[in-house]
């Protein structure tokens, strides 16, 4: 079984020639054509998009993972930092009803005519 990679121009506008797969000197078990429209290569999976060991996705994942993490870690303290903040300005808020400074009282009518009239004799 062999397949055949047409040619195609690389990232760098170069023409490359088509080839068959496998190529000789490479891998016998490299019979399929693999890659995209810039670099083609054989391969042995009918799948495959890059044409790299997936031994560096294994550390993206755990650099990915390593992040998260951390940012878990940071997100948790915050929330609890604010719920103890929070916490603290409830209990220590004075029970009783602040004064106001002022009582409020309704006048009786006949007093503030009396006090107005006697303001305007003056």
């Amino acid at each position: 079984m062999s397949a055949e990679c047409s040619s195609y121009l690389n990232a760098d506008k170069v023409l490359v020639s088509g080839f068959s797969c496998p190529r000789a000197g490479g891998d016998a078990r490299a019979v399929f054509c693999c890659g995209f429209q810039d670099v083609k290569y054989c391969c042995d999976d009918p799948h495959s998009f890059f044409p790299y060991e997936h031994s560096y996705m294994w550390w993206l994942s755990v650099g990915a993972l390593v992040g998260l993490s951390i940012a878990a870690v940071v997100l948790f303290a915050f929330i609890i930092t604010v719920c103890v903040l929070c916490y603290l300005f409830i209990s220590t808020k004075p029970r009783s009803k602040l004064d106001t400074g002022l009582s409020l009282q309704t006048a009786d009518m006949g007093t503030v005519m009396g006090s107005i009239v006697a303001e305007n004799k003056d």
